[in-house]
């Protein structure tokens, strides 16, 4: 494929395979999936992950901030038609720009490398904007990893993508049994803490400031029954008002943060 190439049908064999990672036997059949807008292909380039083709309007151009970045990455560089935009899209109205990224996994080394890591475990959380917020926090909060349990919605939708706003190029993302790796973690001395409504203990009473994995799980059920037998300790978010309970990414987040807060007062 040449560096200049123009394709202006969208029954074009490569735009079909593009088209085809908007859904989940697409993406798992070629392991890419798909980034859309300037903000999300910047981020992809930056963080130096295997972009494959990055694919652009061919009325408007490559966007400005992606311009320096066409003569110094490996990718390909295609400009399509706004009917080719719209096929390989799932918002409304296209960005002007998407690019072709292959998967990324991790290995689960990654969990046990800092001896005071803090992680994330998501147990079978199924809202792509959940998820998407989740890695975000965790990027945020300075965690070292997100583990994906199984039951957990696709990490490469194209909605969670989004919401990740860029966060999942920066730290690593690892699929894994829950079920093999908290006891993996209980034998290295790794306090796993389970986020449940009915626990005893407060999240604030727990020390965090040694390597800690927070577990969170389903919007409708919470973290499993197996799973929270596994943690170390479950502690709850308490509440003051009349709110049931909160979303799973707005506890994800007040988790992570309460680990940074302790760390920052003990290590300013």
């Amino acid at each position: 494929m040449d560096a200049h190439e123009v394709i202006t049908s969208a029954q074009n064999r490569k735009v079909k395979e593009w088209a085809s990672l908007l859904e989940r036997k697409g993406r798992d059949r070629t392991g890419c999936y798909l980034v859309e807008g300037p903000h999300l292909v910047l981020e992809a380039l930056k963080a130096q992950a295997p972009v494959r083709t990055v694919v652009y309007a061919q009325e408007t151009g490559v966007p400005a901030e992606l311009v320096p970045w066409r003569e110094n990455s490996r990718a390909r560089w295609v400009a399509v038609t706004q009917e080719v935009l719209r096929k390989c899209s799932d918002t409304v109205h296209p960005q002007g720009v998407f690019a072709v990224v292959e998967k990324a996994d991790p290995p689960a080394d990654v969990l046990f490398a800092r001896p005071d890591a803090i992680g994330i475990a998501v147990d079978g959380v199924q809202d792509p904007g959940n998820l998407g917020t989740i890695i975000r926090s965790a990027d945020a909060a300075g965690a070292d990893f997100v583990l994906l349990g199984k039951g957990t919605v696709d990490l490469y939708n194209p909605k969670t993508v989004r919401s990740t706003m860029g966060s999942l190029f920066h730290l690593p993302i690892v699929h894994g049994d829950l079920l093999d790796l908290l006891p993996a973690a209980r034998e290295r001395g790794i306090r796993t803490v389970a986020a449940v409504l009915d626990a005893e203990q407060s999240c604030y009473a727990l020390d965090y400031r040694q390597a800690v994995w927070f577990v969170v799980g389903n919007e409708a059920h919470g973290v499993s029954p197996a799973v929270r037998r596994l943690a170390t300790d479950a502690a709850v978010i308490p509440m003051r008002g009349g709110a049931e309970s909160l979303n799973v990414a707005m506890a994800a987040t007040i988790l992570l943060f309460e680990a940074m807060r302790q760390r920052l007062i003990s290590n300013p």
